[in-house]
């Protein structure tokens, strides 16, 4: 096998609870993903925060966090993302720092806006507020981490002479990164703050490397040095030993994605919990997205020869580190764990 220069490689996951499956086997899977992850050979691995939804039970990410940190002791835990806006910052930061400490310094920290605006309704934290509510809970929790007698004081938050316990063990403080997609105001955040992007399964890959190039381009003009290699860039990920078996494998879990996301968008508040997708299935007047257009503009899905010339292209772009959601929408475990192994056997030794 010929070698390309090295990348690393993280696993990420949105924690997913379709109909019919039990949250404690939920949480046991992707713990039993992320030991395994540690043993291949994947630096890092991610979770997402999501409330009131089917679509991910990440609704308490530190505490999943701190179940997975006793379980690991070399693997990076990663938050992708922590939506800030609903925490009170001060908490979370020191829910965070606590994490440091027991990990011995393996959390990495993604904050975003998060995507559902219903997320925020049932939370009574007006979406309004978000943008202005999402850069001051940034901007106190890394100034709780690297001050002293630290004092804030923002239109939403306000703290004084505060010092957080106990301090992180990394420093200045645990790595910081952003998501941003389109909205400008967001980019020009992230772009200012001395923090790297981080790039989601939100956008399509053209899109997306195109936005990772454009805030490289706009640090730059903010007096910032950030570079493609400090992206960590993520898809949705399916590796088998033929493309035809990838495709048959992962169909029914990016279905069950693509329609899940479509649902959520239809609630203002409440969500989906108590609701049986296959009536929205038969009820709704239009579809999301097909499986074929993710799987080819969202979705790294194919045989090994085939991911490699896809990481090997984002490689060429710059990007250092790529992240595989392979537990989305439900995929079964065996799937999950029989891909991450063909995926470090086959994949990982061309890039080493």
């Amino acid at each position: 096998m010929e070698r390309i220069s090295q990348m690393d490689f993280a696993l990420f996951s949105h924690v997913p609870w379709p109909e019919g499956t039990d949250p404690k086997q939920v949480y046991h899977d992707i713990t039993e993903e992320f030991i395994l992850g540690e043993e291949l050979g994947f630096k890092s691995a991610w979770m997402a925060e999501h409330h009131f939804t089917r679509y991910g039970l990440g609704a308490a990410p530190n505490v999943l966090a701190s179940n997975i940190v006793a379980k690991t002791s070399s693997i990076r835990i990663g938050s992708a993302v922590f939506v800030s806006p609903l925490h009170l910052p001060a908490r979370l930061a020191e829910e965070i720092a606590t994490l440091d400490v027991l990990s011995g310094g393996r959390i990495d920290v993604g904050f975003g806006r998060g995507a559902a605006q219903s997320e925020y309704n049932v939370a009574n934290v007006p979406v309004e507020e978000s943008q202005q509510r999402f850069q001051e809970s940034i901007t106190m929790i890394e100034g709780l981490w690297s001050n002293k007698n630290y004092t804030f004081e923002g239109k939403h938050y306000k703290i004084t002479n505060a010092n957080i316990v106990p301090q992180p063990v990394q420093s200045p403080h645990p790595p910081i990164y952003i998501a941003a997609t389109r909205t400008q105001a967001t980019q020009e955040f992230v772009a200012g703050s001395g923090h790297p992007l981080l790039v989601g399964v939100v956008l399509d890959t053209k899109d997306a490397l195109a936005l990772c190039h454009t805030l490289v381009d706009l640090a730059k003009t903010k007096g910032q040095n950030m570079s493609m290699g400090q992206i960590p860039f993520f898809r949705y990920f399916h590796v088998a030993e033929t493309e035809e078996q990838a495709r048959t494998d992962s169909k029914p879990a990016l279905d069950w994605n693509l329609d899940m996301i479509q649902w959520r968008r239809t609630f203002d508040t409440g969500s989906e919990v108590w609701e049986k997708m296959e009536d929205f299935r038969n009820t709704r007047t239009e579809l999301p997205p097909s499986y074929d257009y993710l799987a080819e503009n969202r979705a790294f899905i194919g045989n090994p020869d085939q991911i490699i010339a896809k990481i090997q292209m984002l490689k060429a772009e710059g990007i250092e580190t790529f992240g595989c959601n392979f537990s989305f929408g439900g995929m079964p475990q065996d799937k999950v764990l029989k891909s991450m192994r063909l995926f470090a056997k086959e994949v990982m030794p061309a890039f080493r």
